[in-house]
């Protein structure tokens, strides 16, 4: 149990453990990553930029290994297909062709009437009460119903969607009793089974919708698809559901908590709203919304003086990189009219750059827009301190509490 303590305090603030990193010479070991710690910007943009020395092979490697009747349970899904974050190479450029096309500047702009819409429905609903928990009335139903218009689900199905993805996560991530190991992976299955229906689906009626491309791409042919192609579809459109709608959830929850610890922030925001691009790259440069990934060294090599032979895991910490103060002056002061905040590596870089990082920006952009103009009076609601979620996959805070 003390392991799992002492991941968990990890997990909530990895920040002390980067700092200290980046200061060392050469690599950290962590034990609670059981990785070589890649703490400094140039030396995860380097890691990024030479997937053929650092595979993604065992990027999403999880925490927990369900229990055997938890693993019956997953038996009876569709899934179990490789996913574009831990292919490399010709197979990494099959699984990322259809959501370079379903994320594209054309489709995520003819989404944003929808994101907009939305955003400015949730914050309606709250609006006239003066006080408001962001986390569960906004930051996560926004990108739930974005990524399951642009998925084209039923509205009515976005919410089973989104807590099976929910599932897929604590499963392999959080310490569960058996229990709920079973009830997550039965909530799993039901999303498989609700992806696979809407694939097969697709496969006779495509749409304009992120579903079709990948049923096009990765299940091509008329005729019912065979039960490789269907696993590799919803393996794929259900990592893609998680990691679109929980870094942008993420991003939601960061940026209103980091404005408004400082009151000044917020309040040049409010006077100065084009700053608001240059906010949401400093809340991204200052949290990232996923910290970071493993990759897998496939070749005796060295990477800041550190030896490494094959089969060694690093971590490559965007979120390290982002405070990096080489690159970065007070690296560890939020500051929105911060010059050199675009130059972060929070949304990745290379082969593996999130493909959906724009359509992220945007719905923070238009939550900004509306929340200077609508509740400027915003700020933390009493004395409750902020506690963050103990992942490195989504850096947000778990509960929000704001009033105005």
């Amino acid at each position: 149990m003390e392991a799992v303590d002492r991941l968990d305090a990890f997990y909530r603030d990895p920040y002390p453990v980067y700092a200290d990193a980046r200061r060392a010479p050469g690599l950290t070991f962590v034990p609670e990553l059981d990785a070589w710690l890649v703490a400094r910007h140039a030396d995860v943009r380097e890691v990024l930029s030479r997937p053929e020395d650092f595979s993604s092979a065992g990027a999403l490697r999880p925490d927990v290994v369900p229990g055997r009747a938890a693993l019956a349970e997953l038996a009876g899904g569709v899934g179990g297909g490789k996913v574009v974050l831990t292919a490399d190479g010709p197979e990494h450029q099959r699984l990322r062709r259809p959501l370079t096309r379903g994320f594209s500047p054309a489709r995520v702009a003819a989404a944003l009437p929808f994101v907009a819409g939305r955003a400015a429905a949730l914050i309606g609903s709250f609006a006239g009460a003066g006080k408001v928990e962001w986390m569960s009335a906004y930051a996560r139903p926004l990108p739930a119903d974005v990524i399951g218009h642009l998925f084209g689900l039923d509205p009515g199905d976005v919410q089973e969607a989104i807590l099976g993805g929910e599932h897929a996560e604590d499963l392999l991530f959080r310490p569960l009793a058996e229990e709920e190991q079973v009830d997550a992976a039965r909530r799993v299955v039901a999303l498989q089974r609700l992806l696979d229906g809407y694939a097969r689906s697709r496969r006779r009626e495509p749409r304009e919708d992120v579903t079709s491309e990948m049923v096009r791409a990765l299940a091509p042919g008329d005729g019912e698809p065979t039960a490789e192609q269907r696993g590799e579809v919803v393996s794929n459109l259900q990592n893609l559901l998680l990691a679109g709608h929980l870094t942008t959830t993420a991003l939601l929850g960061t940026s209103l908590l980091h404005l408004l610890r400082d009151r000044r922030q917020w309040e040049l925001l409010c006077e100065r709203p084009e700053l608001i691009p240059a906010a949401i790259e400093e809340a991204a440069r200052y949290d990232a919304p996923v910290q970071g990934f493993r990759r897998t060294v496939t070749r005796s090599l060295e990477l800041s003086g550190t030896p490494l032979k094959a089969g060694d895991v690093v971590f490559a910490a965007y979120g390290s990189a982002g405070r990096d103060e080489a690159v970065h002056d007070d690296a560890e002061r939020f500051d929105i009219t911060r010059e050199s905040s675009a130059r972060h590596l929070s949304f990745g870089h290379g082969v593996h750059g999130c493909p959906g990082s724009q359509l992220a920006r945007h719905q923070v952009r238009i939550t900004l827009e509306l929340l200077v103009r609508e509740l400027p009076g915003l700020r933390p609601a009493g004395n409750e301190p902020v506690t963050m979620a103990p992942t490195m996959l989504h850096r947000s805070p778990e509960r929000l509490p704001l009033a105005w």
